[in-house]
């Protein structure tokens, strides 16, 4: 039994070994949550936009098409930039994480406003779809991002309070 080692004997008295690591697991980022909001919010809308599109070419043809696929841009997208700039954010002192949000904000606000004002008094979408797949995917979407935050697992454990000058006397 003293002869015998683990692993496989090559020839010549070697004997390989599998790796053993005693290392502990990479402790996550703090904008990996983030990131998993925006790759499942991401999935979510390409899905969305597909069977959207599927349906709504079924039910009322290419009307329906162009109605479900500018209702995944403006709900996806508008869902979607929030998450992406928190993400890209999360690294900046918290003003300037906030200032980029109310400022990315603004920008969404006043795009739909325009998207829609634009698409008012055309007709070569059906506003129905787009009605439908703009809440959808603001639902699915939100959810999707819901859905890649809860599941990362992030640490939380809190410091040791420090000892203070009157804690020592």
């Amino acid at each position: 039994m003293a002869d015998e080692a683990v692993g496989a004997e090559l020839g010549h008295g070697w004997v390989v070994c599998a790796s053993v690591s005693f290392s502990p697991a990479p402790v996550p980022d703090q904008s990996d949550a983030m990131r998993a909001a925006v790759r499942y919010g991401v999935i979510g809308l390409v899905v969305l936009a597909v069977l959207g599109a599927v349906v709504a070419t079924l039910v009322a043809g290419l009307p329906g098409l162009w109605g479900a696929l500018i209702g995944a841009a403006l709900g996806g997208g508008f869902i979607l930039t929030t998450a992406l700039s928190i993400s890209l954010t999360s690294k900046f002192p918290p003003t300037m994480a906030g200032a980029v949000l109310l400022g990315g904000w603004i920008v969404k606000m006043l795009l739909a406003v325009v998207v829609l004002a634009v698409l008012k008094d055309m007709d070569f979408y059906s506003k129905k779809a787009l009605a439908l797949v703009v809440v959808a995917a603001l639902v699915l979407v939100l959810g999707a991002e819901v859905f890649g935050v809860v599941r990362t697992k992030a640490p939380y454990v809190d410091e040791p309070p420090r000892p203070t000058d009157s804690d020592e006397k």
